[in-house]
C-alpha cells in the first residue's frame, strides 16, 4: 500500500482537468461508501477500488483517509443545506439552522459524529475539516448576517463569525451530547433563544 509522503499542509486544489476528474471521482466514491457502510468501514483501498483512482494518486491529493472524508462530507452538506434568501434575514438564519439540524439527524448527517472521531485520530485532516466543512458554513452566513446588520436588526459590533458561534454552538452541543430533543421545532427554538436572549425584556441590560 502506498503511504503519504512529505509534510501535510493546507489542502491542495487540482490544477488540471484530468486531476480534477480524479479528485471528483474519489470524493464521489467516498460519499457513496459513507452512506453505505459508515465512516469506520472506509479504507483508502476501498476508495481506490470504488473510484478507479490509484492509491498513489489519492495520496497526492490528500494526506490521509479522514481528510478525504472531511472534504466529501463538507461537499455533501453544502449541497443538502442551502441558506435561503427570502428578504427576511433573521427568518432565513433560523430556517437555515433548523434545516442544518434536520440534516444532521438524518441518516447521512448522522455521519457527523463519525467524522469528528476520524479527524481526532488523524490530525492531518484538521485543515480539510476547517476548509471544506467549517469555513463554508461561516461563509454562507456572512452575507445574511450582513443584510440583518444593514437593516438595523443586530446589536452593533457583533460580527458574522461571533454570530455563527452563538447560533450554531447550541445545535452542535445538543447533537453531540444527545441530552435533548433534536426535533426541527426544537432547533428553531434554540436558535431563536440565541438570537433574542434568555432574559425577559425588562431584565435585559
Amino acid at each position: 500500500m502506498n503511504t503519504p509522503t512529505g509534510t501535510p499542509g493546507a489542502p491542495k486544489r487540482p490544477r488540471h482537468p484530468r486531476s480534477a476528474r480524479a479528485h471528483d471521482a474519489v470524493l464521489t466514491a467516498t460519499s457513496a461508501l459513507m452512506r453505505e457502510d459508515g465512516i469506520p468501514a472506509i479504507t483508502i483501498d476501498r476508495i481506490a477500488g470504488r473510484s478507479g483512482v490509484s492509491t498513489a494518486t489519492i495520496y497526492k491529493h490528500w494526506p490521509c483517509k479522514a481528510a478525504i472524508i472531511a472534504e466529501a462530507f463538507g461537499r455533501d452538506t453544502a449541497k443538502a443545506v442551502v441558506l435561503p434568501d427570502t428578504g427576511r434575514p433573521i427568518d432565513d438564519l433560523v430556517t437555515y439552522a433548523a434545516d442544518l439540524l434536520t440534516y444532521y439527524t438524518s441518516s447521512e448527517g448522522a455521519l457527523f459524529g463519525q467524522l469528528l472521531a476520524a479527524c481526532a485520530t488523524e490530525p492531518q485532516a484538521a485543515p480539510y475539516f476547517h476548509e471544506f466543512f467549517l469555513t463554508p458554513r461561516r461563509r454562507a452566513l456572512e452575507p445574511c448576517w450582513g443584510r440583518a446588520a444593514e437593516a438595523g436588526l443586530t446589536r452593533p459590533g457583533v460580527d458574522a463569525a461571533t454570530a455563527t458561534d452563538v447560533l450554531m454552538g447550541p445545535l452542535v452541543f445538543r447533537l453531540l451530547s444527545g441530552h435533548g430533543s433534536l426535533a426541527r421545532d426544537e432547533g428553531r427554538k434554540l436558535v431563536e433563544y440565541a438570537l433574542h436572549g434568555l432574559l425577559a425584556p425588562a431584565a435585559q441590560p
